[in-house]
C-alpha cells in the first residue's frame, strides 16, 4: 500500500492548490490497488465483472472441419485434375448429405460429392466446398459447375481456427462483455473467477439539501448528486452504499465517514471541499485519514479532494478506504468523476483501464481559455455532409446548470496549456456515448 510519505514525495513538485489533472490522476492512479478477493460465478452471473483469471480454450474451436456455407463438399484435388484435362465444367456424383449434428457417416469416393449445410462436419475425404448457387443440377442427381470459381480447401472452416486447444481466450483483467459470455460458452466453461465488486459509499453534505419526497423550505434545494453518483456508479457495475444526506455538522459527518470506511473500498461525498470549507475538511481528515490533495487546475471541479479514510480512531487504524471529495456543483460532480474517479474505481475494480475515446473536431465558435488549467466544456457534437464532425458549446457553461450535461452529447477538451481557440479551429472532444 502507498504511504504518505510516498505520496508526499509524489507531490512535491506540484502546487497542491492547483494540481495539474494529469498529476492528479498519476497520483490517484497509485493508489487504486485492486481488490484482492475473488470468487466463482456462474457464467449468467459474469456480464460486466472483473475476469480474475486467464482462460485458455480446453477444445479447439471449431471442434472439426465444417461448412462456410450451404453447398457441396468433395475433394479439391479434382479442380487441379480436371483443369489439366482442359474440361470446362466439373460433374460430381452426389453420394449423401450432412447437416449440422448429423454428419454424413462414409467417406467420399474420387468423383463424388456431398450435399452440405453450413456448420455441418466436412465428410472424410473431402476439403473443399462448392457454394450451392454456383451449380447446376441434372435430373439424375448430378452437379455441375465452373472448377475455375474455386480454389482447393474454399469454405472450408479447419478445426481450432478460432481457438485453438491450450490457446489464450481472455485475459485478467478483462471486464467481460455479452461477447465474451458466449466466447466462454462455445468453450464448455460455465462459471468463472471473477473479482469481488469494489463497494462504494456515497453521501451529500450540506444543511441547505433535501431528499426527494421531503417539503422544500425557503432556500432549500432536492439533492441531485445522489442520484447522478448512483447512476454512474451503476454503469461501473460496483456495489453501492448510498448513506443520504449529512448535515454540515463535524461529529455527524465524521461519524459518515468513519461508517462508510468501515463497510466501503471508496467514499464519495459531494459539496464540502470549495473555498471557505476545504480547510475545515482537511482538518476534519487528518484526525482519522491524509488528504493528498484538495484543489486541481480544472473546470469545473476546481475544489476536490483526494485521500484515505480510516475507520479506526486515528489514522492508519482501522479499515482504510479511498476517498474523494466532490464539489457540490452538479455539473462539476459529473466532471471530476468521469475526468478523476472514474479511472480509479475500474483500476481497483481489477480491469484495465481505458482512456475514455476522444477525437478532434472543428469548434464552431470561438472558446475563451486562459493558460494553467484544463477545462471541460458540455458541447454538441455533430457530422456535416462530408462527414466531418463538428462542435459547439451548450448555451450555459455554469457547473450550476445540470440540464446542460442532458444537452451535450461530450466534452470539449481544453488542455493544460492551451489558449484561446478560434472558430474553425480544432478541439478534442470526449464523447458521452459508453461513458456516461
Amino acid at each position: 500500500m502507498t504511504t504518505l510519505n510516498d505520496l508526499t514525495s509524489c507531490i512535491a513538485q506540484f502546487d497542491p492548490n492547483a494540481m495539474p489533472v494529469h498529476a492528479a490522476q498519476a497520483i490517484v492512479r497509485q493508489w487504486a490497488v485492486p481488490v484482492a478477493t475473488v470468487e466463482r460465478v456462474a457464467l449468467r452471473a459474469a456480464l460486466n465483472r472483473v475476469l480474475a483469471e486467464d482462460i485458455a480454450s480446453p477444445i479447439d474451436v471449431p471442434a472439426h472441419d465444417n461448412s462456410a456455407m450451404d453447398g457441396y463438399a468433395f475433394d479439391g484435388a479434382a479442380l487441379s485434375g480436371h483443369a489439366s484435362s482442359g474440361g470446362d465444367t466439373l460433374t460430381l456424383r452426389v453420394a449423401g448429405q450432412a447437416f449440422a449434428g448429423h454428419p454424413f457417416e462414409h467417406a467420399a469416393a474420387s468423383g463424388e460429392c456431398v450435399r452440405i449445410m453450413t456448420g455441418a462436419a466436412m465428410p472424410a475425404g473431402c476439403d473443399t466446398v462448392v457454394p450451392q448457387e454456383f451449380v447446376t443440377r441434372a435430373e439424375n442427381g448430378n452437379i455441375s459447375f465452373d472448377p475455375q470459381r474455386l480454389a482447393r480447401g474454399a469454405n472450408c472452416r479447419h478445426a481450432g481456427e478460432d481457438l485453438a486447444k491450450g490457446q489464450s481466450a481472455l485475459r485478467a483483467g478483462r471486464i467481460l462483455r455479452s461477447s465474451d459470455l458466449g466466447l466462454l460458452a462455445s468453450l464448455g466453461i460455465g462459471e468463472v473467477a471473477v473479482r469481488r465488486r469494489l463497494r462504494v459509499a456515497f453521501l451529500s453534505t450540506g444543511d441547505e439539501l433535501r431528499s426527494i419526497g421531503e417539503p422544500l423550505p425557503a432556500g432549500c434545494v432536492y439533492d441531485s448528486n445522489r442520484y447522478t453518483l448512483f447512476a454512474m456508479l451503476e454503469r461501473l457495475n460496483v456495489d453501492t452504499l448510498d448513506l443520504g444526506v449529512v448535515r454540515d455538522e463535524p461529529a455527524a459527518l465524521e461519524a459518515a465517514l468513519r461508517q462508510a470506511a468501515e463497510s466501503a473500498d471508496v467514499v464519495l461525498t459531494s459539496g464540502g471541499v470549495s473555498v471557505g470549507e476545504a480547510d475545515f475538511t482537511r482538518k476534519m481528515l487528518q484526525t482519522f485519514g491524509d488528504v493528498a490533495f484538495w484543489s486541481m487546475a480544472m473546470r469545473p471541479g476546481r475544489p476536490l479532494a483526494f485521500g484515505r479514510v480510516w475507520s479506526g480512531g486515528r489514522p492508519a487504524e482501522g479499515r482504510p478506504a479511498l476517498f474523494f471529495g466532490l464539489p457540490g456543483n452538479p455539473v462539476a460532480v459529473m466532471v471530476t468523476f468521469y475526468q478523476i474517479v472514474r479511472e480509479a474505481l475500474v483500476a481497483m475494480s481489477g480491469a484495465e483501464p481505458q482512456a475514455p475515446l476522444s477525437f478532434a473536431a472543428t469548434s464552431t465558435q470561438p472558446l475563451r481559455k486562459r493558460a494553467g488549467r484544463t477545462e471541460f466544456l458540455r458541447g454538441i457534437a455533430t457530422r456535416d455532409a462530408d462527414g466531418r464532425w463538428r462542435v459547439a458549446p451548450t448555451r450555459s457553461q455554469s457547473s450550476g446548470v445540470l440540464s446542460s450535461m442532458s444537452e451535450a452529447n461530450c466534452f470539449i477538451v481544453l488542455a493544460h496549456d492551451q489558449t484561446d481557440v478560434g472558430a474553425g479551429e480544432a478541439v478534442d472532444i470526449m464523447p458521452f456515448d459508453g461513458l456516461i
